[in-house]
């Protein structure tokens, strides 16, 4: 090494230099970066997890010159916000609900479409097939490029004034939903009043009676401590609207067809273990919730919230190509 230092000079030229160290590896090649990755929520939930497993291997797959710097917790800010400053390339990879996307992306407002999704089951064969890749390239069009699904579960409503058992008994109750023009509207469908509030101010809105009540799925009800205020939950499980990991087309744009092979791999397989983590996470959580005592109310018909929102289905899903998506959901066993 000394050696081949010393063959440089001061009096050769810095090119030279910054070429030689790039060769012997004591500078970053030009291709080298470290990515920006939000997400808003804690330090071990299994999303967070999951990013840095996908950080591992694509550091350990590109010989360290590319690696993830993850923001949780909301440091970056709430999910809306996050996502306007990923199109623009302020943050690289973004780890979103896909709710938030609709107000812009079509394909993006059909996952979330309520009632949509027979079970569990059925939303992964959709996501991990021809259908889920599909949605992926569509978000390209809107400067972002779609890598994988994580999950994010059935969403259910909860609230601190009554059991609901029937759709009547949203009637009058505030309750907080996603960022969404679907959601707010999905909500006041089934009679309640939607109050569209960023996640990270719900706890505090529940606390002070600022809303009544919300819709999230079991572990995101369970470790925020929704569940101690809000201590009625419905298993409704109106949407499986899941979470999806995006990457700016800036960023996209400056990596080389390898480590885009690289991305995409490590996003699913960050993918797959963060299944299995979200699977043993609902399981603890909904546990922790029935030891509090809270009152569960499982559904034998949803029929009457299922004939509340349909108008919205039909029209958000509309248009021709959007109604064909739906179709081949529908269609995917």
């Amino acid at each position: 090494m000394g050696g081949l230092l010393g063959m440089v000079t001061g009096r050769a030229p810095a090119l030279a230099l910054g070429a030689l160290l790039a060769l012997v590896g004591l500078a970053p090649g030009l291709d080298a970066r470290e990515f920006r990755v939000a997400d808003t929520q804690p330090a071990d939930y299994p999303t967070v997890k999951a990013l840095e497993l996908m950080g591992t291997l694509i550091a350990e797959r590109t010989g360290g010159r590319h690696r993830l710097r993850i923001f949780h917790s909301r440091q970056l800010g709430e999910e809306k916000e996050t996502i306007e400053q990923t199109r623009i390339g302020a943050i690289d990879i973004n780890r979103t609900n896909v709710a938030p996307l609709a107000s812009f992306i079509p394909e993006a407002n059909i996952l979330a479409l309520p009632f949509l999704f027979r079970s569990v089951d059925h939303l992964h064969a959709v996501l991990d097939g021809p259908v889920g890749d599909d949605i992926l390239a569509s978000f390209e069009r809107y400067g972002l490029v779609g890598l994988a699904f994580y999950d994010s579960g059935a969403r259910s409503i909860y609230n601190s004034v009554r059991p609901i058992r029937r759709v009547e008994d949203l009637k009058g109750l505030r309750i907080r939903v996603q960022q969404s023009d679907m959601m707010v509207e999905m909500m006041r469908a089934l009679g309640a009043e939607p109050v569209a509030l960023p996640y990270g101010q719900v706890n505090v809105s529940l606390v002070t009676g600022l809303i009544h009540g919300a819709e999230n799925n079991w572990p995101s009800y369970v470790t925020t401590d929704h569940y101690q205020a809000a201590r009625h939950i419905t298993l409704t499980e109106h949407t499986m609207s899941p979470e999806v990991l995006v990457v700016s087309r800036k960023a996209w744009d400056e990596l080389s067809a390898a480590d885009r092979d690289i991305f995409r791999a490590a996003a699913r397989e960050s993918a797959r273990a963060m299944r299995e983590q979200w699977l043993k996470l609902e399981q603890t959580s909904r546990r922790q919730a029935e030891a509090a005592g809270v009152t569960v109310v499982t559904l034998e018909d949803r029929s009457g919230f299922e004939e509340a929102v349909r108008p919205i289905v039909e029209r958000f899903a509309a248009d021709p190509p959007l109604a064909a998506l739906v179709a081949r959901i529908r269609q995917a066993r």
